[in-house]
């Protein structure tokens, strides 16, 4: 093993699945600083917006990105994990009542924390991954206007 890597372990969470490899996939996932995540934030970086927090924790669900005087809290999605509108996934093959109840839970909780938020007064984005594959500029800008002072 390298110098400073992590030996792979199962948190057992989760059903065991057919092989190990499909299980270090899915525990390579990150729950916050994903990819997505950094995609967005270092595009917002380029384009001279500043001033917001990371993964905020006196906020309902932690927003990824949250502006605090603007009251703009963000979500960026992983579109497997959070059930993309957009791509609608299907359910994995194996353990197929366990995701289901799994992926329910996620969604339940992304509107719950959603409508804590917007009952607060915050604007609330949820900015899905494949939107960001898409064309992660034109989301930057979209976040931008909104964010612009009115006058």
């Amino acid at each position: 093993m390298k110098k400073g890597s992590k030996e792979y372990s199962r948190d057992k969470r989760s059903p065991t699945p057919k092989s190990e490899s499909v299980s270090k996939v899915m525990s390579a996932n990150k729950a916050k600083h994903s990819t997505p995540e950094l995609l967005l934030r270092k595009r917002l970086w380029a384009m001279g917006l500043r001033g917001y927090r990371t993964n905020y924790k006196a906020l309902p669900g932690k927003p990824d990105i949250a502006f605090l005087k603007k009251k703009t809290a963000i979500f960026v999605n992983g579109c497997f994990w959070h059930r993309c509108p957009i791509c609608n996934y299907s359910l994995p093959k194996t353990n197929t009542a366990f995701w289901e109840e799994k992926f329910g839970k996620n969604v339940s909780r992304d509107e719950k924390k959603t409508l804590q938020l917007q009952q607060a007064g915050w604007k609330v984005l949820t900015i899905w991954e494949c939107e960001l594959k898409k064309d992660v500029y034109n989301v930057a800008t979209g976040i931008l206007e909104l964010l612009k002072p009115t006058e």
